[in-house]
Parts: structure tokens; sequence; C-alpha cells
């Protein structure tokens, strides 16, 4: 441990206690970089915890007790332009940049692959540090332990006097959202600071009852549990296939099945379903298929989102159902989004109603190729089925009550030609943070031509349609899991100052 003193030599009245320090370091290799990483986080949250368990059995410390996040940086003399086909594992010219790390072990794959561009593309070393960027107790803790729960009751000193606390003035989008002013500062490195992935990951465990490590890089979103049944149904039929490269399968409550397992072997069941469960189809490499019931609404499609986006998936797709607003429409055929109506006001605030949701075209071409390898269906006859154009996201369900006539004229006017409540929202969520993003309905109803979503008024074709729903996704991602990482992740998606990390 060390000690904090002021300018005389003197025990400082608020001292701080601290780790040991861990001397900066220069790396030119990115696994041994990342493995540095490691090492400064391990020291830092296993202080943290045992001073921490020292309180709870009544050994208060006298002094602060204070761990600090490592960091990367890079500092960069020259204009030399990288490979202009590349969209990320470069920055934009000299100067000094960096970014604090929280949970390297989590992020091992992904932090190598970011430093190896990084040292590649610029011939430079990155230096690995302790940031002065203080480590909140509770985000040492990756289970979300009751911190506050763990202290006796007769204790009468604040923690907040004792252990530093999550700060949500260090934790906002500025950087993603691209209004991030470094000043004199350095630069930043990455999309999301430390304390900001912290948050999520443990918003994540709260929302879908699993472990952030178990999420995959591929992401479906969906607004109903028979989707969630089917998947976990195609996803025993899988582990079944010893060819298919799929190792196990989780549910709520970290409820592991693997390859040859009938039951889960590990986990603990829960007695109600988290707000959003999720499902995770597991690789060895990530590159596994998650599944999340959003539930209903931009609301919930925009929290799940925030959260989801600091694992840095390579994609996700909205498989959902929508009203359909054309007549040529029935019910059970799709729609591929390619542009949306963002009447969903979520993100407002983050990203304004003028930016426009560009269609990727490596997502877009995934979703036709599984439509049509699944439907049976091909070039114009895929028309039958499948119809391309705006989808209308808004945030009231029961728009139908209001008056027609000013919503019809709007959705003509842009050309929709479905309605839902939650596309929009993760398209432009995808968009804001860099993560590629598809939309792929299903007709559910047809509220301006009498076919409402009441019991009763699914049609047989409509049934089998769902069926076929769930598959086309799973195959588009499968599809996507196959294409090289550097065309999938679209420079489309990258701003003017944009960060090195993806």
């Amino acid at each position: 441990m060390s000690t904090i003193y002021d300018s005389d030599g003197k025990a400082a009245e608020a001292a701080v206690t601290t780790p040991s320090n861990i001397a900066a370091q220069s790396f030119d290799n990115a696994v041994a970089a990342v493995d540095q990483l490691i090492t400064i986080y391990d020291q830092s949250t296993k202080f943290l915890r045992k001073a921490f368990k020292a309180a709870v059995q009544g050994d208060w410390p006298k002094q602060r007790i204070r761990a600090y996040y490592p960091k990367i940086d890079l500092a960069l003399e020259s204009h030399s332009r990288s490979d202009s086909r590349l969209s990320y594992g470069f920055v934009a010219g000299p100067g000094r940049y960096e970014t604090t790390i929280t949970r390297p072990d989590l992020f091992r794959d992904y932090l190598i692959d970011q430093i190896e561009q990084l040292l590649h593309n610029h011939g430079k070393p990155v230096t690995i540090s302790l940031s002065n960027v203080p480590i909140p107790l509770h985000f040492a803790f990756y289970d979300g332990a009751n911190v506050e729960g763990a202290l006796p009751s007769s204790t009468d000193r604040p923690l907040r006097d004792v252990f530093d606390v999550p700060d949500l003035a260090v934790m906002d989008d500025a950087i993603a959202n691209g209004i991030f002013e470094a000043g004199e500062g350095p630069k930043p490195l990455a999309p999301f600071t430390a304390p900001r992935v912290d948050y999520s990951l443990h918003r994540l465990q709260h929302y879908s009852a699993t472990s952030p490590k178990h999420f995959q890089n591929f992401v479906l979103f969906t607004n109903y549990q028979f989707y969630i049944d089917g998947f976990a149904q195609k996803a025993k039929e899988l582990l079944a296939d010893p060819d298919s490269g799929y190792t196990a399968f989780v549910e709520p409550g970290n409820l592991i099945t693997r390859a040859g397992e009938t039951e889960p072997s590990s986990g603990e069941p829960l007695g109600r379903l988290p707000q959003m469960p999720a499902y995770h189809l597991i690789r060895e490499d990530n590159s596994g298929i998650t599944m999340v019931n959003i539930g209903v609404g931009p609301s919930n499609a925009k929290t799940i989102t925030d959260h989801v986006a600091v694992l840095r998936p390579h994609a996700w797709l909205m498989l959902g159902h929508c009203a359909g607003l054309r007549n040529s429409q029935q019910l059970g055929d799709y729609v591929l989004a390619h542009g949306y109506v963002r009447e969903d006001k979520v993100l407002d605030a983050d990203l304004p109603t003028w930016v426009p949701i560009p269609p990727l075209a490596e997502v877009q071409v995934a979703l036709e190729q599984a439509v049509a390898s699944v439907t049976g269906y091909d070039g114009y006859e895929l028309k039958r089925v499948m119809r391309t154009g705006t989808v209308a996201s808004i945030d009231n369900r029961n728009w139908e009550l209001r008056d027609h006539r000013e919503p019809v004229q709007r959705f003509s006017q842009s050309r929709a030609i479905a309605l839902d409540m939650e596309s929009a929202t993760i398209a432009a969520n995808g968009f804001r943070f860099r993560v590629p993003y598809g939309t792929l309905l299903c007709v559910s109803d047809k509220p301006l031509h009498g076919e409402l979503k009441l019991p009763g008024m699914a049609t047989d074709f409509y049934r089998r349609q769902v069926a076929q729903h769930l598959e086309i996704g799973i195959n588009t991602m499968e599809i996507l899991r196959d294409m090289p990482s550097e065309r999938l992740h679209s420079r489309k998606l990258r701003s003017f100052a944009e960060t090195a990390f993806q």
C-alpha cells in the first residue's frame, strides 16, 4: 500500500491509501500490453474488495481507500496517413490519445485486436499505466454485489466517506455522440470510458439476468417471447449437431446447457423473468448469437442497446412485428427496412432527427440472401413475401385511436410501408454507437385496412411466416459472421473526429 502525502512530506489530513504503484510501460506487442492491463486492473480491484471486506467485519479504514483504472496511451508526432480503406484502427493525426480500461479479462480479444491495429497502422508503441480515474467500489464487484446491503446496520459512517462511488459526471456518452471536447488534454482513443462501460455491464446483468461474459458478437432483438421460445428450441437442435460450432446455450439465471447435455448443468433457475431476458447461443470465439426479448416500446429498445453497445458487437438486428401500411401487403409478409421515420423521441437529445440513418449494404444483402434461402423465393419472386422500404417507429402504441388523417398523411408522405415502436430506435442507436444494424419485420396487422391485432385474426399464412422469421434471423447472422470485420464495420458509421477503437 502507499499513502498520499502533502507538499511538506507530511501525511495529508485527508490521506488516501492506494495499492502499490505500477510504473508505466511501453509495448509493441498487443498480447503483452493486455496482460499488463489485466495485472493493473486485478491489483486495483482486489485491493478495493479486501478493504471493503475488512470494513464489513468492523475494521473501518482510518484513511480513504482508492484504486485507479488502468489506461492505454498512444503518442504520435506525424501526419502520415493510414490505409484510407480502413474504418477503424487508426487516429486522425499527431497528438496524445488515451482511454481508461475496465474488465480487460472480459474484453481481452477485443483489446488485443484494437491494439494490434494501432501498432500495425502507426508503428508506434502503446503505453500501459495507471490512470487518475478512481474505480468505484461497486464496480470492483463484477456480479453486482449489494455493497450497501453488506454493511452492518450499526455502521454510522457513510460509505462514500471512505470509498469512491459511481459518478455520473464521468460516464456520459459525449465521445460516442461526437460532442466531446478534449481541450488541451489527450484525445479519446475509444468510444466509451471505463466507468461508462462498468455502468453498462452492471445494467446488462440487471435487465437480462445473465452475465455480460455470455453476450455474443451477433445480437438479435425481438418484441415477442414466442420468438425466444423458438430460439431456445433451435439452440438445442444446434447443440446436438457436432458440426454446428456452438458449444453452449445460456438462459436467464446463467443456466448453462453445454453441447451433449439435455439439461442445464450450472446456474440458478429464476422465480420470474427479468425485464429484458437474454439468451445466448455460444461459440468459443464469442461469434455466436444472443437474443433479447426487449418487450414493447422505444424506451426499452434504447435502454438495452445503450448497454449492449459497450460490448462492441459486430452486428445487431431487430426481428419483430409491425403494422403493414399498404393494401398490397398481407399478414405474414416481411418488411426489410432501408430507412426510418423516427417518431420514437427517446434519442432526440442524443441524435437529432435530421440525421439520416442509412441502410448498410452488407447487412441488407445478408438479410435478403437469408430471406431467399429460407423462403425458397428469389429475385423478382421474392416480392411475393417481402417488401423493402421505410419503417416508421412511434412512441404511442394506440395511435389508431387518434384522428387518422394527420398521421396517415405523414406516413404516406414518408413512403412508409410499416409501423412499429422499436426498429428506428435500434437502428439509430446502432448508427450512434457504430454497431452495424438492420431490421426485418413481419406484418402482424393492417389497422388501416380493418385487420387489427386482435385474438383470432391471425391467418394460417401468418403463423407459418412467423415460424420462418427466426430462422431467417439466425441465417443472416451466420452470413455476417463469415464476413471480414473490416467489411462489416462500415465507414458510413464513422464521424469526422473518430476514435481509433471501433
